[in-house]
C-alpha cells in the first residue's frame, strides 16, 4: 500500500516515470511525487495525465531546455530553503537524453541532497529484451540530424566496445540506420519501438535490411536502436597454436591464454579453450 502521509527530506528527487504503460510507475515514485513540495516537469500537460491517474495533487512547474537557465536560480533558492522538489521528464528517467543534469550538478555543488527515485528507462528496457550483448553497452543518445555531423559522430563510435544504444525519431530512422551501416559495416541490429505500449515492436536484422524496411515503411512512435558489437577477430589457428605451445612451456593455461589473447587480439575464451586443448593433448 502507498503511504500518503510520507514526508520527504529536503532535496532534489530525480524521479523516473513510465515510458508508456502507466502501470510501470513504482510505489516509491508515487509516494515521492505526492509528498514533494513541487514537481518540475518537461511538459506540465504530459505530467498532469500521470498525476491524474494516481491522484497526485502536488503543484507542477515547467523545467526544460528552453527555460532552464531563467528558472534555475529560483529553483535553487527553494532547494536551499529546505524544499523537497521532484524532477521528472515526459517519460522515463530524467537526465537520460534530457537536459536536467545542469540542475543536478548545481544542486550537488551547492550541498543540496540529490536522491534518485529509479524506474523505467527506454534504453535499458530495450536492451533487456533485444537479444543484443548486454555485458557492455554504450548509450549514445540521438544521432545528429545533419548527415555530415552524423557521419562524424558515428565514425567516432566505430571501435567502441559493446552494444551501441541510440534514440531516434521515426522520420529519421531509415537514414540513421543506413548511415550506421556505412560507418560500422552491416552489423546485426535491433529496432525497439513503442516500448510498453499497445503496438510495441522489436525488429531484428542487419543494419542495411532494417534501413530498407523502414525506408519503405516509416514508423511512428518512440524508437531505440541497438547495434551489436563487431564480431571478434579470429586468429589464424596456426599462429594461435604456435604462440600457445611456446607459452605453455613456462606458463599456466590461464596465463598463457591471457598473453595470447593480448598479443594476437583474439577473445580470451577462444585462447583459453585452445590452450586447454593443447595442454590436455600433451
Amino acid at each position: 500500500m502507498i503511504d500518503t502521509t510520507k514526508t520527504l527530506k529536503p532535496g532534489l528527487y530525480v524521479t523516473a516515470t513510465p515510458i508508456g504503460n502507466l502501470g510501470d510507475i513504482t510505489y516509491r515514485a508515487v509516494e515521492t511525487l505526492k509528498a514533494a513540495d513541487l514537481v518540475l516537469c518537461e511538459d506540465t500537460r504530459q505530467t498532469a495525465k500521470l498525476c491524474a491517474a494516481y491522484g497526485i495533487e502536488t503543484p507542477r512547474a515547467p523545467y526544460h531546455e528552453h527555460n532552464a537557465a531563467r528558472v534555475r536560480p529560483e529553483i535553487m533558492k527553494k532547494l536551499k530553503g529546505g524544499a523537497a522538489i521532484c524532477l521528472v521528464t515526459d517519460a522515463g528517467t530524467p537526465l537520460i537524453s534530457d537536459p536536467g543534469y545542469k540542475l543536478v550538478r548545481e544542486a550537488a555543488g551547492e550541498g543540496v541532497d540529490v536522491f534518485p527515485i529509479p524506474g523505467p528507462c527506454a534504453a535499458i528496457a530495450a536492451l533487456s529484451a533485444a537479444g543484443a550483448p548486454s555485458d557492455a553497452f554504450f548509450f549514445a543518445g540521438f544521432p545528429p540530424s545533419k548527415s555530415g555531423a552524423r557521419e562524424k559522430a558515428l565514425t567516432a563510435l566505430k571501435e567502441t566496445y559493446g552494444t551501441l544504444v541510440f534514440y531516434e525519431t521515426g522520420q529519421r530512422l531509415a537514414a540513421s540506420l543506413a548511415a550506421m551501416a556505412e560507418a560500422f559495416g552491416d552489423r546485426a541490429a535491433v529496432v525497439a519501438r513503442e516500448l510498453t505500449k499497445l503496438h510495441e515492436e522489436f525488429r531484428r536484422g542487419s543494419l542495411r535490411d532494417l534501413a530498407d524496411h523502414y525506408a519503405a515503411s516509416p514508423p511512428k512512435g518512440e524508437i531505440v536502436i541497438l547495434v551489436h558489437p563487431p564480431e571478434p577477430a579470429q586468429a589464424d589457428e596456426g599462429a594461435l597454436d604456435a604462440y600457445l605451445t611456446d607459452a605453455l612451456q613456462s606458463l599456466s593455461v590461464k596465463d598463457a591464454a591471457r598473453e595470447a589473447a593480448s598479443a594476437l587480439g583474439v577473445p580470451k575464451r577462444q585462447a583459453y579453450e585452445r590452450a586447454l586443448e593443447l595442454k590436455e593433448g600433451t
